[in-house]
């Protein structure tokens, strides 16, 4: 049997695309699921899988720089499919002869042609590394990073103000509405965590937690209570923002 490994850190996409593989390629064993980029490295190294699905953005690495760890490792190059978001405007950087893609939602016509072409190239030679990472290297060009957020448009008490997002110290998510803490004061925006990932400059944003982001120089320090959950402090704030077991690697030797 074929074995993959899927990686994305939603994890309804991630039941979406076994399903669908189920129907669409009965012999294809999924041996594994990553919720990060890291993840889905070490996962690869771990089952040798010969077909990787990666999420092209998602926490730790993205899709691409996990890619590009997968072509370096030992023994033979996987085949490579994204899975993105990307409108059609984006899908002429994905044409590489050595790479494919499926869009969110992953629809069966479309995952059916992918499936088509993995088997084909399955029975022919694998790719070389070097062939994989000039595709990977291609596409990183060609899909540049989006603007980054400067200015955070929030409701605070009855007004919108304007909120620099170097002020921001953290985002916090319910089911409505993201809370937008500043040093200053607190405002409500409706864009979700997985909107702001997008717009943040990662470096200076982490997320932690499914419903937290956090700005890195807003950091205090890292503890744990007594259940081993990790707790991030925040510079002149009373809060301490839990770690999600899945973000727990950020704060490794800390």
């Amino acid at each position: 049997m074929t074995r993959a490994v899927i990686a994305d850190d939603e994890r309804l996409m991630r039941e979406q695309l076994r399903a669908r593989l189920g129907e669409l390629w009965p012999e294809l064993e999924i041996v594994a699921e990553a919720k990060n980029g890291a993840e889905a490295v070490a996962l690869v190294e771990e089952h040798r899988p010969e077909v990787v699905f990666l999420d092209i953005r998602m926490p730790a690495k993205t899709g691409i720089e996990a890619a590009r760890q997968i072509a370096a490792l030992e023994g033979r190059v996987p085949q490579i499919v994204f899975v993105t978001a990307y409108d059609q405007y984006a899908i002429d950087a994905f044409q590489q002869g050595v790479i494919d893609y499926v869009l969110k939602p992953a629809e069966r016509e479309r995952l059916m042609v992918t499936v088509e072409r993995l088997q084909t190239r399955l029975a022919a030679p694998a790719p070389s590394p070097d062939a994989l990472q000039e595709a990977l290297a291609r596409l990183a060009e060609k899909l540049e990073p989006p603007s980054r957020l400067k200015w955070i448009q929030a409701t605070v008490g009855a007004q919108i103000q304007m909120i620099p997002i170097d002020e921001v110290l953290f985002f916090v998510s319910d089911e409505k509405y993201t809370r937008v803490q500043t040093a200053q004061q607190e405002a409500l925006i409706r864009k979700p965590i997985k909107e702001l990932m997008a717009e943040l400059d990662p470096a200076q944003f982490w997320q932690i937690h499914r419903s937290t982001l956090i700005n890195t120089r807003a950091i205090a320090g890292v503890s744990r209570d007594e259940r081993g959950r990790q707790l991030v402090s925040i510079k002149g704030r009373p809060e301490k923002l839990e770690v999600s077991r899945s973000y727990a690697h950020l704060f490794k030797g800390m």
